[in-house]
């Protein structure tokens, strides 16, 4: 893989894990905005934190079925680049999202098993990117960062018409192996960069870009 792998680092909470994630050399910055995760963010946090991301680091705001209420407050406050779509959205909202608020849009999916494959290419054509996750469990309370992958071999090759992502379940100790299983160039990290719930480890991050950078 070359390497030029572009990382991305979510659930980011505070400036010294996002100084962490950029002189690590991550793409991407992830804020969430869900209350039940352990990574929540308020807005005014989240507005502090991404006036801080240097210029050539992509800003993403993970919502979960977010209403438009939410949305226009978050896009009125926050300084953003991608908006990500977490939740159950249809792709008529993906396709109203990106209408209303004039930002790239990321719609993650979930993968269980080839069954689940079909939705990816529903939401290819709508979406500005997606990102192939590990479906939860059926009694989750969050919709990803549980740490938990998916088999990879369910997508090795498979492509689709806009750029996308792999998450679910990466660490450090498994990226290198989950690119060259998938073709990803481009990883997401939230629980496997972690000391505990929603405590970002700048080792592990460290540890992480480097591995993915030179798969």
């Amino acid at each position: 893989m070359p390497a030029d792998t572009r990382v991305k680092i979510c659930g980011l909470r505070d400036v010294t894990g996002l100084n962490a994630a950029v002189e690590a050399g991550a793409g991407y910055v992830g804020l969430v905005f869900f209350p039940k995760s352990p990574r929540n963010v308020s807005i005014d946090e989240a507005a502090a934190i991404a006036k801080a991301v240097p210029v050539g680091v992509a800003k993403v705001a993970l919502v979960v079925d977010a209403d438009d209420a939410l949305l226009d407050a978050i896009t009125a406050q926050v300084p953003l680049d991608i908006l990500q779509l977490h939740g159950y959205e249809t792709p008529a909202r993906v396709s109203e999202i990106r209408a209303r608020y004039g930002l790239p849009v990321m719609k993650a999916v979930g993968v269980a098993d080839e069954s689940d494959l079909a939705a990816l290419e529903t939401y290819a054509k709508v979406a500005d990117q997606i990102l192939v996750d590990a479906k939860p469990p059926k009694d989750a309370d969050l919709p990803g960062g549980n740490g938990l992958s998916f088999d990879w071999r369910l997508i090795a090759g498979r492509r689709w018409p806009v750029p996308w992502m792999l998450a679910g379940g990466l660490t450090p100790e498994n990226v290198a192996e989950a690119i060259a299983l998938t073709g990803a160039t481009q990883v997401d990290v939230s629980s496997g960069v972690e000391s505990a719930p929603g405590v970002k480890d700048t080792t592990r991050i460290v540890a992480f870009c480097a591995a993915a950078k030179s798969a």
